[in-house]
């Protein structure tokens, strides 16, 4: 797992083929880190040390969660629209030691492609998964949570170490 200031956490990724079997291994990849690494409800490839665009989320067991997809990949996603913007507070695996106040849509909607069929599909989300999708889509574009903070004011130690 990378942390910050590591490079590939802030070069944009690249657009990958769904269908190749590198990108496919990798979606198992993510999903199996996500789900042994407590408190964690997405991981993108970069975390990861690869500069692709891929990532995966599950927000079904947390307590912000409304709306559910369970686990799910997206390659070269991207949003289509977003609305209705509201701060909230994110951490982040590339940042285990901060957390900060962040606004973020809470309507969401977003296409990307399945691996490893490439099908493209339509994500439309609310509340806390799509304050998480719009978190694992920035780091697929180079940014991490501390990049969208309105200052230094909006930015905290972990209380809780996971």
């Amino acid at each position: 797992m990378l942390r910050a200031p590591d490079a590939v956490l802030s070069t944009p990724s690249e657009k990958v083929d769904p269908g190749d079997a590198s990108v496919v291994q990798l979606a198992a990849d993510l999903v199996a880190t996500m789900r042994v690494s407590p408190g964690c409800v997405g991981l993108a490839a970069n975390q990861v040390g690869l500069a692709w665009h891929v990532f995966c989320v599950d927000v079904t067991e947390h307590p912000k969660a409304r709306t559910t997809h369970g686990t799910f990949v997206l390659c070269n996603a991207r949003v289509v629209e977003a609305s209705r913007k509201e701060k909230g507070r994110e951490g982040c695996m590339s940042v285990p030691e901060l957390t900060g106040d962040v606004k973020r849509a809470t309507r969401l909607t977003v296409t990307g492609q399945l691996p490893p069929s490439g099908d493209e599909i339509v994500v439309e989300t609310d509340a806390f998964e799509a304050r998480a999708v719009q978190h694992e889509i920035d780091h697929c574009d180079g940014f991490l949570f501390l990049d969208r903070v309105a200052g230094a004011h909006a930015v905290y130690a972990r209380k809780t170490y996971l």
